[in-house]
């Protein structure tokens, strides 16, 4: 066994040294067909393993550093006129590093202007040879020809980019049938097209790039500069150089600049940038700044400051716990940032789709070219028919109508405080019919509190709550947080003086320790009587069922052999649980259940206060794992658990659900969907978005395959490559323009909703 664990640690260690992965935001990438020609070409640079890119300006790459280095890649990305931006990349940070799409000596809006001086020469050459035919005949072809040099500019150079990768893509096809036009003589027509074609590209360059600058002005929110007090002195300086343990001072209506936790001073912070949640919320200082030094995920919410948040009418001064580039905001900003190139269920259809698709139409095509060999025509209109063709067969609209929903329908729900990875988990939440519910920290408040404290045996109140403090001080858990804490309140600081030692957590059990050299247990009922453990006496089990009786979470206590007792806690539901499970079943979720590790009769007393119709109680992590199972064989199922002690039964589930996921590392990386705040109202919200985005989606694949189900046949009959391609370019414009509507989402029911 050795030998294989030393084989494994070997191999890992070979493999992470020799495979490398880079992410960049890069200038050149507009629109998602380029960006489809950039991972291609990166995809066939020896050594590169794997490469994605984005309509957003995101390049990832995985490599093989044996092959080749960073410095080849970019190499590489730069022969495409695609460059890094001109600071490097800080989550945290404004975003203005795509100020220039197209290189460093064209502006943003480079395109358009090319466009509209072709739509310019266009017109002057028709008006001259319409209005004033007795001017030289040089002066109109003149600028028809400009105009094919200004509205071919931008599809020239994606379509030589194809070229080099054999790819023939739209561009090439609008090229082609372009010079088809000048050879037939039809300067005019032809001028039309690429006038129309570019403009249609523009526009669409500047819609999908409203859903981008959805998602960058979250990097914006992060202030630049901090107030910080360093050795007895307060100076301004850059956030990018603060430390993990600065003081900042935040004045009132600053924005916050770090992520941390307040050690003076009360207020109010707007926490919407970052969690969605609609009303400031209070804060106030931590009671133990050590301890929340030494346990920053553990910090109550009450405590806890993300960057980007608005202070209220109070100074207060904020301890950072994190860089600024591993706040909370530039993780939300960097994680909503690469989520588009996690293609939906749609989206790897229509990629399938187009890969049998175009080929076909290029056959289409070739076939037509020849067909004056059978119709009595001339060889010049079968050349334009196929031309006309080509343009109407592209699926340039098929290829945007997903992507810019998905993108849109991210944005939208990361400025509501829901983050989601991408298009995949967006499109399946849509299509949940049942959510599965933790207890703790869920459904309830997670902040239990002890209401009842019964010994045994002749054990004192004191003596029991003295050796639980003892043991559960060294948990985390929300139950060990709220004996250690009530516990506390009720004893007399001089009986805290118990140390436990050797604490060891068993999940779904309890905690084992020593105290005073002897051993402790503290947890379920139903732990004691196993792992060779003696079962608890009579007047412990009496204790236990009186109080699961009235709905209280119950921990035994043995120190030895003797048994102490056994403390009652209670969990309230969280505020406004039952109208929010309500609005899920209004949304089309027809089943939800409660799945607890706790007592049955404590998990159904929880789930008759909220509104639940199931609850499964007495289950153990691999139970809870097993009932996701059971109902995902059933229907489409999400579980919805803190991120932490449910990460195995999210990943079991069609869709992961974190409640409370800002500040929350695990939470952030194991879920496909994070409430960043507490408040379960996101739910119904996130839901009907995911339902409202399928729709889109389906409109727009629709319309997609429709226009060119009409204009295919249209073309063949005779329509003119000027119509077609209007009615081409209107179509990708109208589908992106659809899911732009997504940005502006509001749940029907209630308006002030995220």
């Amino acid at each position: 066994m050795s030998r294989i664990r030393a084989i494994v640690i070997a191999a890992g260690a070979e493999v992470s040294g020799r495979f490398g992965h880079a992410a960049w935001r890069m200038r050149g990438i507009t629109h998602m067909r380029r960006a489809a020609t950039v991972s291609a070409h990166l995809r066939g640079v020896t050594g590169v393993v794997d490469a994605d890119v984005d309509a957003t300006g995101e390049v990832r790459v995985e490599f093989d550093r044996q092959r080749v280095d960073e410095g080849v890649i970019l190499s590489e990305l730069a022969s495409l006129d695609v460059t890094p931006a001109e600071a490097p990349r800080d989550a945290s940070r404004g975003g203005d590093e795509d100020k220039h799409d197209h290189g460093a000596w064209l502006g943003p809006r480079s395109e358009l202007v090319f466009s509209l001086a072709c739509g310019a020469l266009l017109g002057v050459g028709v008006a001259v040879e319409k209005l004033w035919p007795a001017v030289a005949a040089w002066l109109p072809l003149a600028c028809f020809m400009a105009a094919y040099v200004a509205g071919g500019f931008f599809t020239l150079r994606e379509a030589l980019d194809n070229l080099r990768l054999r790819r023939f893509e739209i561009d090439t096809l609008m090229l082609v049938a372009a010079a088809g036009a000048a050879a037939l003589g039809a300067w005019a027509e032809g001028a039309l097209l690429l006038f129309l074609f570019s403009l249609g590209h523009a526009l669409e360059h500047y819609a999908m790039g409203r859903a981008k600058r959805a998602i960058e002005a979250l990097a914006a929110l992060a202030p630049k500069t901090a107030t910080v007090r360093r050795d007895g002195m307060t100076r301004e300086m850059p956030v990018d150089e603060l430390v993990v343990g600065d003081v900042i001072l935040v004045r009132p209506n600053e924005r916050v600049p770090a992520d941390g936790f307040i050690t003076r001073g009360t207020t109010s912070i707007d926490q919407a940038p970052v969690t969605g949640e609609s009303m400031p919320v209070d804060k106030r200082p931590v009671t133990d700044p050590a301890a929340a030094r030494q346990r920053p995920d553990a910090i109550d919410a009450q405590s806890r400051t993300f960057a980007g948040t608005i202070n209220g009418a109070s100074a207060i001064e904020i301890e950072v716990t994190r860089l600024s580039s591993e706040s909370t905001l530039a993780r939300v900003v960097k994680m909503v940032a690469q989520t588009e190139v996690r293609k939906s269920p749609t989206q790897r259809m229509t990629d399938r789709f187009e890969r049998i698709f175009v080929p076909s139409v290029l056959l289409l095509a070739v076939a037509m070219l020849f067909s004056w060999l059978v119709v009595d025509e001339p060889f010049r209109d079968s050349f334009y028919r196929a031309m006309a063709v080509l343009v109407a067969a592209s699926p340039c609209a098929l290829a945007i109508a997903t992507p810019s929903a998905v993108l849109s329908g991210i944005a939208r729900a990361a400025r509501g405080g829901v983050l989601i990875k991408g298009g995949a988990p967006l499109e399946m939440l849509g299509g949940l019919d049942a959510m599965a519910f933790d207890k703790t920290g869920t459904l309830t408040q997670g902040r239990p509190r002890i209401t009842d404290v019964m010994p045994v045996g002749g054990t004192t109140k004191q003596e029991l709550l003295r050796v639980a403090v003892a043991v559960e001080s060294q948990s985390d858990h929300p139950l060990a947080a709220a004996i250690t804490r009530d516990g506390r309140e009720l004893l007399d600081a001089t009986e805290l003086d118990l140390r436990a030692d050797a604490v060891e957590s068993l999940t779904g059990r309890g905690l084992m320790g020593r105290v005073d050299g002897e051993p402790v247990w503290v947890g379920k009922a139903e732990w004691f009587g196993q792992d060779g453990m003696a079962p608890l006496g009579n007047e412990a089990e009496r204790a236990i069922t009186t109080l699961r009786n009235a709905g209280r979470t119950t921990m035994a206590v043995r120190m030895g052999s003797r048994d102490l007792g056994v403390i009652g806690l209670l969990d309230t539901p969280r505020e406004g649980a039952r109208d929010a499970l309500q609005a899920l079943r209004d949304v089309g979720i027809s089943r939800m259940i409660m799945i607890s590790g706790d007592h049955q009769k404590v998990a159904q007393a929880v789930a008759d206060e909220v509104g639940l119709d199931e609850a499964w109680g007495d289950l153990m992590p691999q139970d809870k794992v097993d009932a996701i199972k059971k109902m995902g064989a059933e229907t489409k199922v999400a579980m919805v658990g803190d991120g932490v002690n449910d990460a195995p039964a999210m990943a079991s589930a069609t869709v992961g659900i974190a409640m409370g996921a800002a500040g929350s590392d695990v939470a952030l990386e194991t879920a496909d969907v994070a409430l960043m705040s507490d408040d379960l109202r996101k739910l119904p919200f996130a839901v009907g978005l995911s339902r409202h985005t399928r729709a889109v989606i389906r409109q727009n694949v629709f319309v997609s395959l429709g226009v060119v189900a009409i204009l295919v046949p249209a073309t063949i009959m005779g329509m003119s490559i000027g119509a077609a391609v209007a009615v081409h370019e209107g179509s990708t414009l109208l589908v992106v323009i659809n899911a732009l509507r997504l940005l502006a989402y509001r749940p029907a029911a209630d308006s002030t909703q995220a």
